[in-house]
């Protein structure tokens, strides 16, 4: 398998067909955390296919590519879940994954679900910026990149300057990612908040298959 912060399609098992096999069609910047609850739960009989994480930045390109993926796949399992939330496409997932008959996870975004779609919405943070371990670990890639911070780091204060605090919602309890987390708040000029997670309604939507 490849690594799970591989930006192409990764592939475990896909060529596998029989009954009850279950094809979790995810955005790679899930990878590493849905292989820990397949792990931990010994869900053998699900088989995990993910898409480029990048599209976190583009969410135009998701509806497509869950299509066509789903459309090449679908054969060989007898049930696709769609291990994304609308994540930034104005509800066209949540209608083509209708179409196309396949659940998916529910929630706005991944920011959601980790904490749980309830206690998020009570949240009602709309000055907090989020990161998860995934964005921790690919902050450069994600964030400084993309925005061009790296070459214009005086766009920080147009970008940012809305927000009060960053959160690191934490899946993993790990002490090098909490500080790096850190290092990105200071970065952004922004307070900080820890918040173990832990995976949220992404474990409890997977035991539900």
């Amino acid at each position: 398998m490849t690594t799970p912060d591989d930006t192409q399609l990764t592939q475990s098992g896909l060529e596998a067909q029989g009954t009850g096999r279950i094809l979790l069609l995810a955005c790679g910047a899930l990878a590493r955390e849905i292989i820990a609850v397949q792990k931990a739960n010994g869900w053998e009989h699900m088989v995990l296919a993910c898409l480029p994480a990048i599209y976190h930045n583009t969410p135009d390109k998701i509806v497509p590519a869950v299509r066509e993926a789903v459309a090449k796949h679908r054969q060989n399992y007898d049930e696709i879940f769609v291990v994304y939330a609308d994540c930034g496409t104005g509800g066209l997932l949540q209608a083509a994954c209708a179409e196309m008959g396949v659940k998916m996870v529910e929630g706005p975004h991944c920011y959601s679900f980790f904490e749980g779609n309830d206690a998020f919405e009570a949240r009602d943070e709309i000055t907090a910026f989020y990161l998860t371990d995934f964005l921790v670990r690919q902050f450069d890639a994600f964030v400084t990149k993309p925005l061009g911070l790296d070459r214009h780091p005086q766009l920080r204060d147009m970008y940012f300057e809305h927000y009060e605090k960053l959160v690191y919602q934490a899946q993993t309890k790990d002490p090098d990612l909490e500080a790096k987390a850190r290092d990105c708040a200071e970065k952004l000029g922004l307070a900080y908040e820890y918040r173990f997670t832990g995976y949220g309604d992404l474990e409890t939507s997977l035991a539900s298959l």
